[in-house]
C-alpha cells in the first residue's frame, strides 16, 4: 500500500499559517502531509514510520516535498514555505540539495522563500556533517528551522549544535501558558537564549486568545496553531 501511495502520489498536502505576531499577518505556511483518508497510513506518524521500516523514506520525503512546493505555487500562497525535510536529504552529498533546487526551479519559487524544518523524528547523529550541509543550504538561500524544542533532550542539543534560523517551541509549553507560571518561565528562558543566538522563535499549538495575548506580551515573534487556522488544503489565511 505504501509503495502504491508513493507511486501514484496519493497524498494530501495541507497548509497551516504561521503568524507574525507584531504585525498580525501571515508570515508563511507549514506544509503538512496526510495519507489517504481511508487508510491506516492517513496519519503522518504511521505513514513515515512505515516508510522508515520499508526503506523508502527518501522516496516518500521527496514526493511530499515536490507536492508541497507545487501546491504552494498553484495556490499562489505568499510568504515563507516551511517544509519538513528528512535530514539525509540534506547531508546526502550534493544530490539531495540539488533535487530540492530542481523542484523549486520547476515551480518558479526562490530558495529564499523556503525554510527547511528538521524534526526530532529523524535523529541527527553527526553534527559536523549536518553543519556543513546546513552551510551549503544557507549559501543557496534557504533558512533552517528546528521543530518541537523542549520535547526531548536531543532536541535541546540539536539547537545548541546547529544554531538554526528559527526554533519552534513544543506545544506542551504553549498550551495554557496564560495559567502556568512554570511554562512562562521556560518560554522566557528560550526567548533570552534565542536573542543571543539571533534565532527567531515560533510558538506552536496556540489555541486560545489568552495564550496568544500572553505570548505577545512576552515578545514572541511568530505563532502557529488552531487559534489562527487549522491545516487546510486551501488555507484562507488569517481569520
Amino acid at each position: 500500500e505504501l509503495a502504491d501511495i508513493i507511486k501514484h502520489r496519493r497524498l494530501e498536502i495541507l497548509f497551516q499559517p504561521i503568524i507574525a505576531c507584531r504585525r498580525g499577518k501571515v508570515y508563511g505556511y507549514e506544509a503538512l502531509v496526510r495519507g489517504p483518508s481511508t487508510s491506516p497510513l492517513h496519519s503522518p506518524m504511521n505513514l513515515f514510520d512505515a516508510a522508515l521500516k520499508s526503506g523508502c523514506i527518501n522516496q516518500l520525503d521527496q514526493t511530499c516535498r515536490q507536492l508541497a512546493i507545487r501546491q504552494f505555487k498553484a495556490l499562489k500562497l505568499k510568504g515563507k514555505l516551511f517544509i519538513n525535510v528528512f535530514p539525509l536529504a540534506i547531508v546526502d552529498g550534493v544530490s539531495g540539495v540539488n533535487e530540492i533546487m530542481a523542484d523549486l526551479s520547476q515551480a518558479g519559487i526562490e530558495a529564499s522563500q523556503i525554510v527547511i524544518e528538521l524534526t526530532e523524528q529523524f535523529p541527527i547523529d553527526d553534527f559536523e556533517v549536518m553543519r556543513t550541509a546546513m552551510a551549503r543550504c544557507r549559501e543557496l538561500g534557504f533558512s533552517m528551522a528546528l521543530d518541537d524544542l523542549g520535547a526531548g533532550y536531543a532536541n535541546l542539543r540539536n539547537w545548541s549544535e546547529l544554531r538554526t534560523d528559527y526554533v519552534k517551541i513544543d506545544q506542551h509549553f504553549i498550551q495554557n501558558i496564560d495559567q502556568d507560571s512554570d511554562k512562562r518561565e521556560f518560554v522566557q528562558s528560550i526567548l533570552e537564549i534565542s536573542r543571543r543566538l539571533d534565532c527567531a522563535v515560533i510558538a506552536e499549538g496556540v489555541e486560545t486568545l489568552e495564550e496568544y495575548r500572553t505570548l505577545w506580551s512576552m515578545g514572541i515573534e511568530f505563532a502557529q496553531g488552531y487559534y489562527f487556522g487549522r491545516p487546510e488544503a486551501q488555507p484562507k489565511g488569517l481569520l
